[in-house]
Order: C-alpha cells, then structure tokens, then sequence
C-alpha cells in the first residue's frame, strides 16, 4: 500500500504525518502521488477514495439540511469547541450601535445582511430573489459596482494591483440595499429576465434565462455614466480549507494563459493585492479569484456585507463614501475589549477556523453503471481540463486536519474565458469582463437538500444543473457544443455524475 493511500484510508491516519515534515511547508508531488492524481482512464469502477471528495476530512453522516454545516470527520475533540463557537459567530445576529450587547453592535450603516449566516442558509449556496424590490429582497446576492479608470493614478495602481477595481465614486464597489434607521440604502438590485430556448439533440429543448442588470430606489444622486454592474450569489462553504491547503504550484502547473498545448484552454491565474502579506499573491476565492486567502474572503465580508470594521478592513463605516455623509457621522461600535474594532482578533480567527473546517459530504452513488457513463462523458468531452478532478493538499503544521489530504474539488481555480453570455464586462484585478474562476463542483449535487433550489452559476440565472451547462460558452464552448449534439442517455448520464458530487 502507498503512501498517498495509506495517509488518507482513515481520519486517525492523517495525524501520522512527522511534525518535521509539517514543518517543512508544501511537498513537491512524488512520482507516485503524481499517477495517483492523473485523471482516470478506466470507467468500469469508482476510483479508490472517490467516496471521500474531502480526503479524511469528509463527513460520513446523513445527508439533510445541515449537509453542509459538518466538521472536517478527522478534526479532534478538543478542537470542535472552537469549531461551535465559530458557528456561533458565523450565526450572529448584528445590530446598530449603540446598543446593549456591545459585543455585537456595528452593524452597518450600509449593509446587504446582519449576519454570515443570512447569505449562507445553512453554509449553501444563495438564491437570486423571486422578485424585484418591493415583491421580495435580494438578502443572498448582490451587485458589484466600479468604474473603468480614468486617471493615470488609477492605472497605474490597477497595474500594481494595488487596487482590483475603480469604485464607483458614489456608492463604492458594492450596492448595499440595506440601511440602519435613519440612514438611506443604497439602491435595490433591478432583474429582468428573456427566456432563450436551446434544441438539443433527441428532439429535446431547454429553456435558459437571460439576465439583464439595473439598480433601482437610488439613495445618494445617479450612478457614474460608465458605471459597471456584476451579481454575486453567495456561494457554498464547504471544503475552503482544503482549497487554501492545495499548494500554490498545484495550481500555477495547471495554468496554460497563451494556450501552448492548443486544446482551447488557456487558465490564469488571478493576481491580487494581500494586505496580510503586503505583496501581490496568487487570487483563490470569489467569483473572480479575487481573494487571495480565506481570512481575506472572510474579513472582507464582514466589511462589506455586514458593514463592521475588521483588522484587514478597519474602516466602521464600511464602504460609506464621502458622498454618504449621514453614513460617515453614524455611530460605530469599535470597542476596547475588539482592538478597537467590531470584529477583533479573537473572533476573525475563531470564524477562520470555522470556515476552514466545513467538512465535503461524502459521494453518493459512486458505483451505479449510469454515474459511471457520465463520469465517463464528463472526462472524455473534456470538462475536466477546466474542472481538475483532483489535487493533494500541503503539508500545514497548524492544520493537520487539512494536511496532505486527496480531494476531489473538480476545480482549477484559475481564471478561464467564459464567453458573451456570462461575461459581466467588470475587469477585477487581473480577471477580464469575460473571465470567471472555476468553481468547486463537489457537493453541488446536495444542493437543493441544503438550499432548497437549484440555482447555479455566479448569478443563479441557471435553474438546474443542465442549464448551468448550457451557459458555458468562450474556452468551454466545444464542450457545451458536444453536450448538445450527445445522445440523449449520454447526457442524462452526465448530469447523474454531477449530482453524484
């Protein structure tokens, strides 16, 4: 038995790693891991460890709503504490300061939600709103606001990366559609869809919606003229410590940005800005890979989201601007006992861990003929050379938990070319208008369990899993192409490997 085998067939096993190699940082990929990671050619039976998508991490218990609000399987008892007290952060219910429960107060003024937990039901996915404002609220999605640079300042730190976007000079980067009493919000998110049928083949057709953006109930005088508009649902939780755990170069060897091997598929990187390393770093979470660590994507969330002020993002009024200015003269609710902030230290890293340690459910159906003919189809029409079936986690002395595990993420998180129908036209750092990271497909098959709906992709404007494909245009075209033309059985199958994940 290898190695690699041998580290992930149990939890207690993953604890057999020498304190000196976790030490040591990333291990560079063996020989032997480097097989264990090639892609499958042999479809007849379900991989060793395919069942486990989060190495020993992933959790065996009954799927139901909480699915996805389980702890990494392998995590000690004397860690879950931490765990439960970062849920209870993750729940918390903010309000405006001041108020009686000091240790909570902040919120706002602007916000989109009082709590991580309103965006992420249940640690899942977000839904666009059934209406549009007053018919319902768009609680779990946003919009992206900025600008295209006009001075010669901005370009030049658009090119540093020292800034990813212009903001619009109004209202920011972000339209929060929510407010403190006695303060305006913002705007409200606009949404108007055009029904496009697609024929497949089979005699078969599928309907798609087409999303138009604006923003409507404006607080604070019109938007910037060249104003640019870019949704965002909340994703899912799940498996982001053993994304943050795969080592830079895993992912840096999958890029291909001029597309030397010809097949169409360029990945790339996304270069941003780090305030906890004072340097450009490699960008892995967000829509657009505009994060370049979890504890960024988290504190940035807080801030603009919720409105608090964190050590990353220490500004209480968020992203009030100065032409908000009952927003900038409202009360914050830095105390102290925070450092001074809303959110201090202790409670970011109590949430970090939370965060890190959202265990991937277990696969389902591993070993059923049809899984198995689409998993097939999957690889063969060439999926995965956006959607990396799997990687192997570094070695993290303060994460044993995360450390050298298999995963089956069916990601890259590189930035690819998706084309006219989901481009948003907003550039984000080094991301184009046109580019969108690749996002994790592991339990994208509970979603519904957990969220209740089928919505997918960075806007949910796809209402099932096919649609979600159907949308896929620019490097992926072909495939979506050959989704089309299939037999029928053979796309039927592949969308029961998917909903195995």
């Amino acid at each position: 038995m290898n190695r690699l085998k041998q580290i992930f067939l149990s939890g207690a096993a993953a604890f057999a790693v020498s304190h000196a190699v976790l030490l040591a940082g990333p291990v560079s990929v063996s020989a032997e891991d480097a097989q264990i990671l090639a892609p499958t050619t042999d479809f007849t039976k379900a991989e060793p460890l395919e069942h486990l998508p989060g190495g020993a991490a992933t959790t065996k218990k009954t799927l139901n709503r909480n699915a996805f609000s389980q702890s990494s399987a392998n995590l000690p008892f004397d860690r879950e504490l931490n765990f439960k007290v970062g849920n209870g952060i993750f729940k918390r219910i903010w309000v405006s300061a001041p108020a009686s429960t000091a240790s909570a107060d902040g919120l706002g003024p602007l916000y989109n939600a009082r709590a991580c937990q309103r965006c992420h039901l249940k640690d899942g996915r977000g839904h666009p709103p059934a209406g549009n404002y007053p018919e319902d609220t768009a609680v779990s999605m946003f919009l992206r606001l900025s600008i295209p640079p006009e001075t010669d300042e901005q370009r030049s730190l658009l090119a540093a990366r020292k800034m990813d976007v212009v903001p619009e000079p109004t209202y920011g980067t972000q339209l929060q559609d929510t407010a403190i009493p006695g303060i305006d919000a913002e705007g409200k998110m606009h949404i108007e869809y055009e029904e496009i049928a697609v024929e497949l083949s089979g005699g078969e057709v599928a309907n798609l919606r087409k999303p138009t953006y604006s923003v409507t109930h404006l607080g604070y005088g019109p938007l910037h003229p060249k104003t640019l508009l870019s949704p965002r649902l909340a994703p899912q939780m799940i498996g982001l410590g053993l994304l943050e755990a795969i080592d830079e170069q895993d992912i840096l060897a999958h890029a291909d940005p001029d597309d030397a091997d010809g097949d169409g598929i360029s990945g790339r990187p996304n270069r941003v800005w780090s305030p906890e390393l004072n340097r450009v770093a490699l960008g892995r979470f967000g829509h657009k890979a505009g994060a370049p660590s979890l504890n960024h994507q988290n504190q940035g969330a807080f801030n603009g989201d919720i409105g608090l002020s964190t050590p990353l993002f220490p500004r209480p009024s968020g992203e009030c601007t100065e032409a908000e200015a009952t927003c900038l003269a409202a009360p914050n609710g830095n105390t102290e006992s925070q450092g001074n902030l809303e959110v201090g230290q202790e409670l970011i890293d109590l949430l970090l861990f939370y965060t890190r340690n959202l265990a991937v459910p277990a696969r389902r159906n591993v070993d059923d003929p049809t899984v198995l003919r689409g998993k097939q189809v999957f690889y063969e029409t060439g999926c995965i050379s956006c959607h990396t079936p799997k990687f192997k986690t570094a070695a993290a002395a303060q994460q044993p938990e995360l450390s050298g595990q298999l995963i089956w993420p069916y990601a890259d998180l590189l930035l690819h070319d998706m084309g006219e129908g989901l481009a948003d036209h907003r550039p984000e750092s080094a991301a184009s208008g046109t580019e969108w990271r690749t996002a994790p497909l592991w339990g994208i098959g509970v979603t519904e369990t957990v969220s209740g709906h089928t919505f997918f992709l960075h806007d949910g404007r796809a209402r099932s899993l096919l649609e979600a494909v159907l949308w896929h245009g620019g490097e992926a075209e072909a495939q979506k192409q050959a989704v089309v033309d299939m037999p029928p059985d053979d796309r039927a199958a592949l969308i029961s490997f998917l909903e195995s994940l």
